[in-house]
């Protein structure tokens, strides 16, 4: 019994690691959120930022992809290539630079919120390229379709609706004046709220595309860590070539031991290195719509973490849109487990019936057997006729007296010599 407790346990903790996975590398882009919008907010360029961002991930995880991924690196063949460059301008140059630009003139409660649409784009895309199945007979993908939309709703939500601020504790007592330079730092962004809610949106397609192409590029290239580290190392490459362009001033690359040296390192080792690989992970077992799905709780550590570091308000829309954004969540990932079983049970019954045909054929020998069996015996015993039959004597030539030769046969039977 304890050997069955323990096996159990270990089943669901093999079970949970996606999920926990999933939840832990949230906050670590939670963290990211706040660090770097105070980075951003203290002068820093955001193409810079990408860039060292790139950097440090590359030199964090190339180490680990040269010596684990040794000898079962797959050979780099150019449309794989092709692949990794495009992965390269999605993530770093695209998303970051956009969502970057997005939430500097926005917030990063405003930024998560906004990023929610990833499950629905995600989703979407996946769809369009085959890699989901919609059955609408099926409660499951009733379930993902309802969940996207009340996710895309939630945040629409918090967009559109504010309602009445939520006073928290921290709020008022712990930061009295970083609250009123943080309220005149908003007022002043509001004019480019709509500018930075396009980026936002922009940067959200480029993300849900970098998704589906990591899963289509991760079929043929299964070294993960090499991967990533490519997809980095490009992206670097990528970023510098862009910053080139946008940023004229060599003052734009100074970092020193400030908080512009936190973000980018924290960027990059957490959410680009480290984010890039556990994804890729998780993916590869679960699907880019089960990483996605996810993405709300983002904002929902952002949302608390915001309001206590940076002394953000909380409106009560943002709560509403929030339950809305988790109820969401826990339809596609009801949708995505009911999907993850099914696809258990199509392995697991191909191994029953075959066992069922082996069982199957051990019992039909075994009928056979007792069959011939029976007939055996059946044979040796005298079967008596259902309808009148003419008497059958079988004799043979015996050497008998004179005087019983001569009698007559018996009456009604036939004598076969």
């Amino acid at each position: 019994m304890e050997g069955k407790g323990i096996i159990q346990n270990n089943s669901f903790l093999e079970k949970s690691k996606p999920y926990i996975a999933m939840i832990c590398l949230q906050f670590g882009y939670a963290g990211m959120n706040i660090v770097t919008k105070v980075s951003l907010n203290g002068g820093m360029s955001h193409y810079v930022l990408v860039v060292y961002r790139h950097a440090f991930a590359t030199a964090v995880i190339a180490p680990f992809a040269l010596v684990l991924e040794r000898g079962i690196r797959p050979r780099m063949t150019f449309p794989i290539f092709l692949q990794i460059f495009v992965l390269g301008l999605l993530g770093p140059v695209i998303d970051q630079n956009f969502y970057y630009m997005g939430l500097k003139f926005t917030s990063p409660t405003f930024s998560c919120a906004m990023s929610n649409m990833l499950p629905a784009m995600t989703f979407i895309m996946a769809f369009l390229c085959r890699m989901e199945k919609v059955d609408i007979k099926k409660l499951r993908c009733i379930a993902k379709v309802v969940g996207t939309l009340v996710t895309v709703g939630g945040a629409m939500l918090m967009t559109l609706y504010k309602g009445h601020v939520i006073n928290f504790v921290w709020s008022s007592h712990i930061h009295p004046a970083h609250t009123t330079s943080t309220a005149a730092v908003a007022a002043a962004a509001d004019r480019d709220w709509v500018k930075g809610s396009i980026l936002l949106i922009l940067a959200t397609l480029a993300w849900a595309a970098f998704f589906i192409l990591q899963a289509i590029t991760m079929r043929k290239y299964t070294a993960q860590l090499s991967l990533t580290t490519l997809v980095c190392f490009l992206g670097t490459l990528q970023s510098i070539a862009v910053t080139f362009v946008m940023e004229h001033k060599p003052s734009a690359w100074t970092i020193g031991w400030d908080m512009n040296l936190l973000a980018a390192a924290y960027a990059g080792i957490i959410t680009s290195g480290v984010a890039y690989y556990v994804q890729g992970v998780v993916m590869e077992k679960r699907g880019p719509v089960f990483v996605t799905a996810f993405s709300p709780f983002m904002m929902v550590i952002v949302a608390f973490m915001g309001s206590f570091i940076l002394a953000e308000k909380i409106y009560v829309g943002g709560v509403l849109g929030a339950i809305l954004i988790v109820i969401g969540l826990y339809f596609v990932l009801w949708g995505k487990y009911k999907e993850y079983k099914e696809k258990e049970a199509e392995e697991i019954i191909p191994e029953a019936i075959k066992g069922v045909h082996n069982n199957n054929f051990t019992a039909e020998l075994g009928t056979i057997s007792e069959d011939s069996e029976l007939d055996d015996l059946e044979s040796q015993r005298v079967i008596e006729p259902s309808h009148t039959l003419p008497t059958v004597v079988i004799s043979s030539r015996m050497p008998e007296p004179p005087m019983l030769a001569l009698e007559a046969p018996i009456k009604g039977a036939r004598t076969i010599a």
